[in-house]
């Protein structure tokens, strides 16, 4: 199975049915502080809710149309990134993520989007990765602000969450960007 080193501590890796209990563990422990800005909080209510979750993201894989993995921190699952499809024909893809609340603020997130950038552009060939993070979320824009993303602008009303459209702002890096920082 897919399997990348982030650091000493942290790997992401493919997410597999036999993770389930400890994917609805993290999402359950966490429901409240991911909620206000991720709407199927609300809708995986159960370890069966994160099998099928799993098991979608399985064929996404299976489909070559991208993956989500784990993100691994000392042997324990702390959070989830992926990509939302992969364009092959415009060689790019958009990357979503997420930490359990009791990860944040140890430079989890950075390094596995880091480490998904890399095998994106080295591995798969792409040329352009994409994150958009609604206009509230301060900490979800601080990660491409961190990585050196471009900002380039607003989606209007572009998310419906709960009971409210939200605006986006876009990110987004090029491989040419990417090698340059090399």
């Amino acid at each position: 199975m897919f399997s990348f080193p982030i650091s000493d501590q942290a790997e992401l890796r493919l997410l597999e049915v036999r993770h389930a209990e400890a994917l609805y563990r993290l999402t359950d422990e966490s429901r409240q502080h991911i909620r206000e800005w991720l709407p199927w909080a609300d809708y995986r209510l159960s370890p069966a809710d994160s099998k099928k979750f799993i098991d979608s993201t399985l064929e996404q894989f299976r489909s070559n149309s991208g993956f989500q993995a784990g993100i691994w921190f000392n042997g324990e699952l702390a959070g989830i990134i992926g990509l939302h499809g992969i364009n092959w024909t415009n060689k790019s893809t958009t990357f979503g993520y997420w930490l359990g609340e009791h990860h944040q603020g140890k430079g989890l997130m950075t390094a596995a989007c880091r480490a998904a950038m890399a095998y994106c552009f080295d591995e798969l060939g792409l040329n352009r990765i994409e994150i958009r993070a609604a206009t509230g979320n301060v900490k979800s824009q601080a990660i491409p602000e961190r990585l050196g993303f471009t900002n380039e602008g607003r989606l209007r009303q572009a998310e419906w969450i709960h009971d409210r459209f939200v605006d986006h702002f876009i990110y987004s890096k090029l491989k040419e960007e990417h090698e340059a920082e090399r």
